[in-house]
Protein backbone atom coordinates (compact mmCIF):
# COMPACT_ATOMS: atom_id res chain seq x y z
CA UNK A 1 0.00 0.00 0.00
CA UNK A 2 1.35 3.40 -0.98
CA UNK A 3 1.48 6.29 1.51
CA UNK A 4 -1.09 9.03 0.90
CA UNK A 5 -0.38 12.73 1.04
CA UNK A 6 -2.96 15.24 2.16
CA UNK A 7 -1.48 18.65 1.34
CA UNK A 8 -4.58 20.49 2.61
CA UNK A 9 -4.11 18.97 6.09
CA UNK A 10 -1.06 19.70 8.12
CA UNK A 11 -0.23 16.93 10.53
CA UNK A 12 2.36 17.87 13.11
CA UNK A 13 3.88 15.09 15.13
CA UNK A 14 6.20 16.28 17.89
CA UNK A 15 9.73 15.01 17.62
CA UNK A 16 10.86 13.98 21.13
CA UNK A 17 14.53 14.30 20.14
CA UNK A 18 14.11 17.96 19.14
CA UNK A 19 12.08 18.78 22.25
CA UNK A 20 14.77 19.92 24.68
CA UNK A 21 12.43 21.65 27.15
CA UNK A 22 13.60 20.84 30.67
CA UNK A 23 11.21 18.92 32.86
CA UNK A 24 10.88 19.61 36.57
CA UNK A 25 12.47 16.26 37.31
CA UNK A 26 15.28 16.96 34.87
CA UNK A 27 15.85 20.38 36.42
CA UNK A 28 16.01 18.94 39.93
CA UNK A 29 18.40 16.17 38.89
CA UNK A 30 20.53 18.70 36.98
CA UNK A 31 20.70 21.00 39.99
CA UNK A 32 21.79 18.10 42.20
CA UNK A 33 24.36 16.96 39.64
CA UNK A 34 25.84 20.45 39.22
CA UNK A 35 26.12 20.92 43.01
CA UNK A 36 27.82 17.52 43.44
CA UNK A 37 30.24 18.25 40.58
CA UNK A 38 31.16 21.66 41.98
CA UNK A 39 31.60 20.21 45.46
CA UNK A 40 34.15 17.76 44.01
CA UNK A 41 35.74 20.68 42.14
CA UNK A 42 35.80 19.30 38.60
CA UNK A 43 34.64 20.61 35.24
CA UNK A 44 31.89 19.15 33.07
CA UNK A 45 34.60 17.88 30.76
CA UNK A 46 36.42 16.11 33.61
CA UNK A 47 33.15 14.56 34.83
CA UNK A 48 32.52 13.38 31.28
CA UNK A 49 35.93 11.74 31.12
CA UNK A 50 35.52 10.08 34.53
CA UNK A 51 32.04 8.79 33.69
CA UNK A 52 32.73 7.84 30.03
CA UNK A 53 30.18 10.40 28.81
CA UNK A 54 30.67 13.32 26.44
CA UNK A 55 30.87 16.73 28.11
CA UNK A 56 27.82 17.88 26.13
CA UNK A 57 25.84 15.04 27.74
CA UNK A 58 26.89 16.35 31.15
CA UNK A 59 25.74 19.83 30.11
CA UNK A 60 22.37 18.50 28.94
CA UNK A 61 21.91 16.65 32.21
CA UNK A 62 22.85 19.69 34.29
CA UNK A 63 20.44 21.94 32.36
CA UNK A 64 17.64 19.41 32.80
CA UNK A 65 17.29 18.95 29.05
CA UNK A 66 17.82 15.23 29.52
CA UNK A 67 16.77 12.86 32.29
CA UNK A 68 19.35 10.11 32.84
CA UNK A 69 18.79 6.43 32.37
CA UNK A 70 19.84 4.22 35.26
CA UNK A 71 23.26 3.41 33.76
CA UNK A 72 24.04 7.11 33.32
CA UNK A 73 22.95 7.82 36.90
CA UNK A 74 25.33 5.12 38.15
CA UNK A 75 28.20 6.37 35.95
CA UNK A 76 28.01 9.99 37.11
CA UNK A 77 27.42 9.06 40.75
CA UNK A 78 30.45 6.74 40.68
CA UNK A 79 32.59 9.37 38.94
CA UNK A 80 31.65 11.84 41.70
CA UNK A 81 32.08 9.24 44.47
CA UNK A 82 28.52 10.11 45.50
CA UNK A 83 25.62 7.79 46.36
CA UNK A 84 23.12 7.77 43.45
CA UNK A 85 20.34 8.70 45.90
CA UNK A 86 22.05 12.03 46.57
CA UNK A 87 21.60 12.97 42.91
CA UNK A 88 17.89 12.14 43.27
CA UNK A 89 17.32 14.33 46.34
CA UNK A 90 14.02 16.17 46.09
CA UNK A 91 12.47 13.74 43.60
CA UNK A 92 9.59 11.68 44.97
CA UNK A 93 8.17 8.66 43.15
CA UNK A 94 4.78 7.10 43.81
CA UNK A 95 3.04 4.59 41.52
CA UNK A 96 1.46 6.60 38.74
CA UNK A 97 3.37 9.83 39.41
CA UNK A 98 6.72 11.40 40.04
CA UNK A 99 6.99 14.77 41.71
CA UNK A 100 9.47 17.25 43.06
CA UNK A 101 9.74 17.57 46.84
CA UNK A 102 11.86 19.48 49.32
CA UNK A 103 13.07 16.28 50.94
CA UNK A 104 15.16 13.27 50.08
CA UNK A 105 14.46 10.79 47.31
CA UNK A 106 11.74 8.39 48.46
CA UNK A 107 9.86 5.43 47.07
CA UNK A 108 6.30 4.58 47.92
CA UNK A 109 5.94 1.57 50.22
CA UNK A 110 5.47 -1.69 48.36
CA UNK A 111 1.86 -2.79 48.05
CA UNK A 112 1.10 -6.06 49.75
CA UNK A 113 -1.22 -8.44 48.01
CA UNK A 114 -3.59 -10.44 50.03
Amino acid sequence: MEAQNFPDRELKIPNPIKNKEPTEIGRRFGHNLRQARKRVGISQEELGIRSSLHRTEIGLLERGARVPKIDTLIKVASALDTPPGELLTGIDWMPGSTRITDGRFTLAPARRSG
